[in-house]
């Protein structure tokens, strides 16, 4: 849950988490949709669905138990080398090195490694640095100690050094290059871009969800049929590209889509404005065939289906 995520925004989340799921085998037990129900506004929801499979292979093939072995434990989906370091050095005792971005900047500053972080000869040269330095006991919590060094001493920008116990062995800072380090010289490119979120509601009052495949940016949550759209086309335009994104989507077709907010998010490098819309199916519209990923529900139905994050706004503040 960390990954990418303030510690304070995931604490409520990881209490709930636990309460729901105690123990590697109900998390294993629990169909896919209540796991991403209960991660729900954490984001980068692959981090769920890794989770979820990982606790199935560990019930499957390990007996409910997590696996000391690195080799085993780096088999599960989602476990990388710092994850699998972060679990055996912290859970287990052993003597592994992390390397995350807070360790990341502090190993760059402590030692001046001023070649490009996006680099694999640095990566590993920051990995090889990182082993040297462990110690023979308390692993674990010296590896949280250099987590914690990193995220609340070491800031990306004016890092705390006059309180840093490590500032005097620091080269970054004898040499000038703290605000320097650690490099990267790419600068992020934000893409602008326009999207539609389609409420289809029927003659019963249910709207239309429908839910994201696996090549999807939300794969395994349900959403309103959503879109690109290009806002360069005038109304008429706007009204055919909103009939043919949700007929692709769905296989539905709808009446004329009056527009009804628009909200503006940001995932990863795009900066989104979703321009909200809602229309009915067209009475003479033949009917799509019955598909899994598509359903109708009553708003009232929506708070026990994970939804993306907009999809949640729209179902709270629009419907």
């Amino acid at each position: 849950m960390l990954q990418q995520t303030q510690v304070s925004k995931v604490i409520p989340y990881f209490e709930r988490f636990l309460e729901r799921f105690p123990d590697v085998e109900s998390l294993a037990a629990a169909p896919e949709q209540a796991v991403l129900r209960c991660w729900e506004g954490l984001g980068y929801y692959r981090r769920a669905r890794q989770l979820h499979r990982a606790a199935e292979k560990i019930c499957r093939e390990h007996g409910g138990v997590i696996p000391e072995d690195p080799a085993a434990l780096r088999e599960l989906p989602g476990i990388g080398r710092y994850s699998a370091g972060a679990i055996l050095s912290i859970a287990f005792g052993q003597r592994q090195p992390i390397l995350e971005a807070n360790t990341v900047r502090l190993f760059s500053r402590l030692f001046a490694v001023d070649q490009d972080i996006r680099l694999g000869a640095t990566r590993q040269r920051l990995w090889e640095l990182a082993e040297e330095l462990l110690p023979r006991t308390r692993i674990g919590d010296f590896n949280q100690a250099l987590m914690e060094l990193g995220g609340q001493v070491c800031f990306p920008r004016r890092p705390a050094c006059g309180e840093c116990p490590l500032r005097r062995l620091c080269q970054a800072r004898q040499q000038g290059l703290v605000e320097l380090l650690p490099f990267n010289p790419r600068t992020p490119n934000y893409e602008s871009v326009h999207e539609a979120a389609v409420i289809v509601t029927n003659s019963k009052g249910q709207v239309l969800l429908r839910h994201c495949g696996d090549d999807e940016r939300w794969a395994g949550m349900w959403d309103f049929p959503r879109f690109a759209l290009d806002m360069e086309t005038p109304p008429a335009g706007i009204q055919q590209q909103l009939a043919t994104g949700v007929e692709t989507l769905t296989g539905v077709q709808i009446d004329t889509a009056q527009p009804r907010a628009t909200l503006g998010h940001s995932v990863t490098r795009f900066r989104i404005t979703l321009h909200c819309f809602q229309t009915h199916p067209l009475s003479s519209s033949p009917r799509p065939a019955r598909r899994q990923d598509l359903c109708w529900l009553a708003p009232g139905e929506l708070v026990s289906y994970p939804l993306s994050s907009m999809g949640r706004t729209i179902s709270e503040q629009l419907l």
